[in-house]
């Protein structure tokens, strides 16, 4: 360094006074793609990191949950590319065969038609049409959110790729049969007219009717209980239990079903309970999984009394009725025979719904296509077990494994045009052929292809791999799989996450899709309330977005990502994150106006000042907990630690402390620019993964370099002083208390006090220029009177507030203060001292009367001081 470089700043780089992210973000972002920084090279020698994105429906929009998801993913992604990695995040969309067809339908009806007029090919045509119009909306929002996604790899499920592979493992699931086709009850939706499967019907609590009726004449009746009375049609048995002595004279006879010429037998199985309401149960084998399994055992008749509208069908008076239709007038026709023994009304129970348009859900018996998930779930099982899969936080484990180790096979077809066909064709004298995607489908008279289209998960569930070219043995598959995390909801292990690691180990040959699946809660509002429409609670993050930035929104949902916890969040948290996107432009802006510089090497800790060597010891423990915390997932603590390093360290503490430094000039400004630059350049390249825009901005302005996105993650070069630390934490300790004090007496902030300093033998009188200047102290003068002396830290800080409070005023208020807190504390210890209620009352509030106390002793002490430390008047 020479001498002028040591005398002289460099010119400062100008940043507008104000940080606009609307000005910036778009811009910004396209200058990233078009670089091609987030593109990954199958090629390269680097080490790869893989995640994928949970493809989002082609029909949504982003929403605070994808915007909290994402946030996290784009961090752990650009972290490992500034590691060295070869960084993939892979984008694409789930082709939402139910939501998608519903808006498409929807469209055709608001042109007087339907799919049915139209015919299957055309309204695929429609829909695939509506995709490239419509669709991928959330897309272009993911843009705004700054996602370092790999564009030029994006897919979708539907695409020709994704479509080979959900049939090549459909073929061979077949031929290893696993996928198998039987007439099973399944959960149907009278809306969607499509199965949907167990972990598609979401239960809720609804204000229904429980009717017990009378079955049988004279000695041969049973009462039975149900909430769904339309069900009774459809009766084919009593169940009773074995050992139930009540009914042991009527098993193996029948009994008049009313309303029906039918008379039903009474079977007796072990699945009733003889202690819950009568000890009898009506079996209808069509409606209910439960008398479907009794039938089964009993080869009792299915009767399937109503169709896929959920309209009665039977013949006689209730045909062509809707189901709660027919429930009331059922109950009416029961009524006037005298069957009706009760009816409890309302009756709240647990009753499925479809998750996606909210219609109650029908038990219905259909012929369907299934996965035999047992011994794929097993796999799933042990992979976690073993510890090739690892699941984040490890508390959810028990989930995973509840799921994974009681799964009942799986219903993959869904009566919809939209979706990957079932790859399998019906021959005219009953044959049935599994097609694979190179194979060539049967032609000829008679010769039909199955009408149904597979789940959306069955093709969500290749994700992992399918994207990366499977079946083919692609360069891009064999560098990135398996990938390494997924970071995903804790609401959809049943949906995705499970459904991939049985497909991920049986597709690619017991090699799990990923290394680490790292959980996360939901957003909630700031009460801590689900946000839904019906609430009026939902918040669009674009909203907020064009309000504070994507760096805000981005920041306030890291700063709640703890492992598995659901996160609270409301637009005065966001606000909060735009003034520290503020603070950090301002505090960066400062510094290129002060001549902050990156080049060079950085002095050696012998030319360093204590101010400088804390900051870096300080810097170099925070680079240490943001890499221990990301290997954590633990976002919600690194964005705590790098926000209250960077506004309360380094903005609050090294820059004000600088700032006498740079007016006193020399060598030792010169080197304090060099550290602040130094501080900067790391501390934004550790802010940028959670807040990319505003860091790239200020990164590039301070090093003149290309962006903070392709540069060097910073490493712990291990570089401690623990005697500088404590030296600048006696600074602050005086500083803050001295503040306080002045406070205290009713100075104001900017208000100077002649002070005398005592610093002797104490190693703060190197920074007694700083002390001053941020104390608002002035030097003692002639007639200094030192009217309150304050000991802190091993020093003396003497104020003469003669004429700047009124002491009498003053005096009067720190009296009343102290006679509320002497009060207070003889409470406190009147209560502690009282046996009678130590012994009744709560541990909790026990320990809240001793804080108090402690409170009070502590006012006590502090108001006396300031009382004592008061000039005569």
């Amino acid at each position: 360094m020479t001498e002028n470089s040591a005398q002289q700043p460099p010119a400062p780089r100008e940043l507008p006074t104000q940080y606009a992210p609307a000005e910036v973000e778009g811009k910004l972002y396209e200058r990233w793609v078009e670089a091609g920084y987030f593109e990954a090279d199958a090629a390269s020698d680097k080490p790869p990191y893989t995640i994928v994105i949970p493809p989002p429906n082609v029909t949504g929009s982003l929403h605070l949950g994808h915007a909290f998801q994402h946030t996290l993913m784009d961090a752990l992604t650009r972290r490992k590319r500034m590691q060295g990695y070869e960084a993939l995040w892979l984008p694409g969309m789930d082709h939402a065969g139910i939501a998608t067809q519903n808006k498409v339908e929807q469209q055709l009806a608001e042109e007087g038609t339907s799919r049915q007029d139209i015919g299957r090919e055309e309204f695929v045509r429609r829909t695939w049409q509506w995709k490239e119009e419509y669709g991928g909306r959330i897309l272009g929002q993911m843009r705004r959110l700054g996602d370092g996604v790999d564009w030029t790899r994006e897919r979708f499920t539907m695409d020709e790729g994704l479509s080979k592979a959900v049939g090549t493992i459909f073929k061979r699931l077949y031929d290893d049969g696993l996928i198998y086709r039987a007439e099973r009850i399944i959960n149907w939706c009278p809306r969607c007219l499509t199965a949907i499967s167990d972990i598609e019907v979401e239960y809720q609590d609804d204000a229904g009717e429980l009717v017990s009726l009378r079955y049988g004449e004279g000695d041969e009746t049973v009462v039975v209980a149900t909430t769904r009375v339309e069900t009774m049609l459809g009766d084919t048995a009593v169940a009773v239990h074995p050992d139930d002595a009540r009914y042991a004279h009527l098993v193996g006879r029948r009994i008049k079903l009313p309303l029906t010429d039918r008379t039903i037998p009474v079977v007796a199985d072990a699945h009733v309970d003889p202690e819950f309401g009568t000890g009898a149960v009506k079996v209808t084998p069509a409606h209910d999984p439960n008398d479907f399994a009794i039938g089964r055992r009993h080869d009792l008749e299915s009767l399937t009394i109503m169709d896929e509208r959920g309209v009665i069908t039977v013949p006689g008076p209730f045909e062509g009725l809707d189901r709660f239709e027919a429930r009331s007038a059922i109950v009416e026709a029961l009524r006037e025979q005298g069957r009706v023994v009760a009816e409890k009304r309302p009756y709240v129970h647990s009753v499925g719904h479809c998750s996606r348009c909210g219609t109650t859900v029908e038990p219905r018996l259909s012929l369907q296509w299934w996965v035999k998930v047992e011994p794929l779930a097993k796999a799933a099982g042990d992979a976690v077990r073993d510890g090739r899969v690892r699941i984040h936080p490890e508390d959810m484990s028990k989930r995973y494994f509840d799921w994974v180790d009681n799964m009942h096979d799986w219903t993959i077809s869904r009566q919809l045009w939209w979706g990957h066909r079932i790859p399998v064709w019906y021959g005219p004298n009953g044959e049935t052929v599994c097609v694979g995607p190179d194979d060539e489908a049967p032609t000829g008279e008679g010769w039909t292809q199955d009408t149904d289209v597979l789940d959306t998960w069955f093709s969500s569930a290749l994700w992992p791999f399918s994207t990366l070219g499977w079946p083919e043995r692609t360069p891009s598959l064999e560098k990135f799989y398996p990938t390494d995390t997924l970071v995903t909801g804790h609401d959809i292990i049943f949906f995705w996450v499970a459904r991939m690691m049985m497909f991920g180990l049986y597709a690619m040959d017991g090699t799990p899709p990923f290394h680490t699946i790292a959980l996360t809660g939901l957003v909630r509002d700031e009460h801590g309330k689900k946000m839904s429409k019906s609430f009026g609670n939902v918040v669009d993050p674009l909203d907020w977005m064009d309000t504070y930035g994507a760096d805000a929104v981005r920041f306030t949902l890291a700063r709640g990502a703890n492992p598995g916890a659901d996160v609270p969040i409301g637009e005065d948290w966001v606000q909060a994150s735009r003034n520290f996107a503020n603070k950090v432009w301002n505090a960066t802006r400062f510094a290129l106006m002060n001549g902050a510089t990156v080049e060079g090497e950085l002095p050696p800790p012998e030319r360093l000042s204590a101010t400088d060597r804390w900051i870096l010891s300080r810097l170099g423990r925070t680079v240490a907990a943001v890499d221990a915390y990301y290997d954590d997932y633990q976002f919600a603590k690194l964005s705590d630690a790098l926000y209250h390093f960077a506004w309360d360290e380094v903005f609050d503490w090294y820059v004000e402390l600088s700032k006498t430094t740079f007016a006193a000039g020399g060598e030792g400004a010169a080197v304090s620019r060099r550290v602040l630059g130094e501080v900067l350049d790391v501390t934004l390249r550790l802010l940028h993964p959670v807040i990319p825009f505003v860091t790239d901005t200020l990164w590039t302005a301070l090093t003149g370099r290309e962006s903070v996105v392709v540069a060097e993650w910073p490493a712990d070069g291990g570089f401690r002083d623990e005697a500088a630390e404590r030296e600048i934490e006696h600074l602050q300790e005086v500083i803050t208390e001295v503040r306080r004090f002045r406070a205290d007496q009713g100075l104001q902030p900017g208000q100077r006090v002649p002070a005398r300093l005592d610093l002797s033998g104490t190693p703060l009188a190197a920074h007694e220029p700083a002390i001053r200047a941020l104390l608002r102290l002035q030097p003692e003068g002639e007639g200094f009177q030192a009217t309150a002396t304050l000991p802190i830290a091993g020093a003396a800080v003497a104020l003469d507030l003669s004429g700047t409070i009124d002491v009498a005023a003053e005096h009067k208020r720190l009296t009343k203060d102290l006679g509320a807190a002497e009060k207070e504390k003889a409470q406190a210890e009147a209560k502690l001292a009282n046996e009678a209620f130590l012994a009744k009352a709560p541990d909790q509030v026990v320990d809240k009367i001793r804080g108090r106390l402690a409170k009070a002793e502590a006012d006590i002490a502090r108001i006396t001081a300031q009382r004592a430390a008061l000039p005569r008047a």
